[in-house]
């Protein structure tokens, strides 16, 4: 079972790093569904014991949302703003790469210093791949200018939260899990509809040009 859960772990590791050297906004969309319905599966993999129908749901749940619809919510997005590429990121893809690559390093030397529950190998990588899928998500936020990139970095940032509440905190009821999920869904959905009417408004959804609008 840990060879599976060391190999989504890995397979989360080489998608953030697609999503940080790719500027095809459609590719990156299934890339981070990928992700989100791998995460899915890793609640079930990591979690000792009998299945039970309370991990059941998490997974389903979660897969569900993150593998579906919020990719539904963007793919249907970028169909509306006819948005195809980050062509000018703030950051360039080369650059971004070699970021990536030293926060991935950062991640494991942070793990490694942490006084964790359980001394686990696989408890420890799921860290380090928490803290840089969170770093990757922060840093698709502020290097990308697109809206809908910057939406996949929050999707993104919160697919590391995720990791860290799965893997360290097993014993988190239901309803709260199924809460955080439920707010996602809901900044995912307003996004959505910010990105539809700036587009309406404005003709692009680059959100660096927004700041030379004046009253």
């Amino acid at each position: 079972m840990n060879n599976w859960t060391d190999g989504v772990m890995a397979f989360v590791v080489l998608t953030n790093l697609f999503l940080m050297g790719s500027s095809r906004l459609a590719a990156c969309i299934r890339v981070v569904a990928a992700q989100g319905i791998a995460l899915g599966f890793f609640s079930l993999l990591i979690h000792e014991g009998e299945l039970t129908t309370r991990l059941a749901l998490l997974a389903l749940w979660s897969a569900g949302l993150k593998g579906v619809v919020f990719p539904w919510l963007l793919r249907r997005a970028i169909r509306e703003t006819n948005a195809r590429r980050e062509v000018e990121p703030i950051v360039s893809y080369t650059t971004s790469l070699l970021i990536g690559t030293a926060a991935l390093a950062i991640s494991l030397w942070i793990s490694s210093r942490l006084p964790l529950p359980v001394a686990n190998a696989t408890l420890s990588l799921s860290v380090s791949v928490a803290f840089f899928t969170i770093m990757t998500g922060f840093f698709i936020i502020i290097s990308r200018s697109k809206a809908v990139t910057q939406v996949l970095g929050y999707l993104t940032l919160e697919n590391g939260i995720y990791i860290i509440g799965v893997a360290l905190v097993q014993k988190t009821p239901l309803l709260v899990e199924f809460a955080i999920l439920l707010d996602v869904f809901v900044a995912v959905f307003v996004m959505g509809i910010t990105i539809f009417h700036i587009n309406r408004e404005f003709d692009h959804i680059d959100t660096d040009r927004l700041s030379s609008l004046k009253d």
